[in-house]
Parts: C-alpha cells; structure tokens; sequence
C-alpha cells in the first residue's frame, strides 16, 4: 500500500487501477452522489475510462479505516486549474456508513496540517453546495470560514441548487497548528 498520509483511525493513500470497484462502489450511492449529480449512477466505463485515470494522475487518496482497513473514501488536496499552487482547494466524499464518524474531519485536518507545513500553503479552501450542511459542518470543524455564495451554470439541475455554491477557507495567518 503506498501509504501517503495515516492519522489515528485513517490511512489516505494514493489510488491504483486495482481501485476500479472501490470507487464504482462509492460513486454508485445516490445519497453520496446527492449533491454531486443529483444521485444519478456513473457509469463503470466512466470510472474505469475517465474517473480512476483522473484521480491517479491527480493524487487523490483512498481512505481507509485503520482498524477494519475497509475503503471509507477519497481525499484531495490540490490547487485546481489556473488557481495558484499555494491555494490548494480540499475535497472529499466517503461512504454513507462513514458518515458522522469524524472521519471528513480528521482526514481533512491532516491535510490542511499538510498543506501549511509542508506545501508552503497561503490559503486552503473547500466549496459545496449552499444546502449540504454536512460538509459544511466539516469544513468549519476544521477551522474553515466561510466567504462566499456564488451561482454556477450546471448542465443538470440538482435540487438545492438555486441557493448556490458556498466557499469556505483557512488562511495560514488564521490556522493554529493544535487543530
């Protein structure tokens, strides 16, 4: 296992095309998928042609649980096309039955950790969907403030999507090392 990050109950490593129904499996939950695509399935040629590639070339990280060593989900940490490299943008999706465990948060303040002591990161910055007050709860766990709302052009309507995306973010002059 090509070990990227582990914290106390997390593995984060990085994704393999062994990962095919790993991610098939999560990407395939409608309530996961919810405020993605609206819960529509993605297709396995989709995974295995566009996803998995993308995730591997990229440095997303499969999570696991250390103790059952069971796939919970994906971490990113990257700064995204035409942002600057010291902005990385955090994301993640785990499975439902992870869900409430703590395991967005201990995983994402292991990185936000990562990306001011050791990416030389200016600011770290998460979005959702205005209406997923999950992830949005997670974000502010792990210090993050919130900015903005802002509307995007989706090719699909999801619902909660006419409130908008919201833009959450840590600066390094506002992260305390203890979180």
């Amino acid at each position: 296992m090509n070990v990227h990050l582990e914290t106390e109950r997390l593995v984060l490593r990085r994704f393999t095309e062994a990962d095919e129904d790993l991610l098939f499996g999560l990407h395939n939950d409608p309530e996961v998928m919810r405020y993605l695509n609206g819960g529509r399935p993605t297709p396995r040629e989709v995974i295995t042609g566009e996803t998995l590639p993308a995730f591997i070339a990229a440095d997303f990280l499969a999570a696991h649980e250390k103790s059952s060593e069971a796939f919970i989900g994906w971490f990113h940490l990257r700064a995204p096309r035409g942002m600057p490299a010291d902005e990385p943008e955090l994301g993640y999706r785990l499975h439902k039955w992870a869900w409430g465990k703590g395991y967005a948060t201990e995983g994402s303040r292991a990185l936000i950790r990562e990306a001011f002591e050791k990416l030389g990161a200016r600011r770290v910055f998460a979005q959702t969907m205005a209406v997923n007050l999950g992830s949005r709860r997670v974000m502010e766990r792990c210090g993050l403030t919130y900015v903005r709302t802002f509307f995007q052009d989706w090719p699909d309507l999801i619902e909660g999507s006419e409130q908008g995306e919201v833009e959450y973010e840590l600066l390094r002059s506002a992260w305390r090392p203890s979180r």
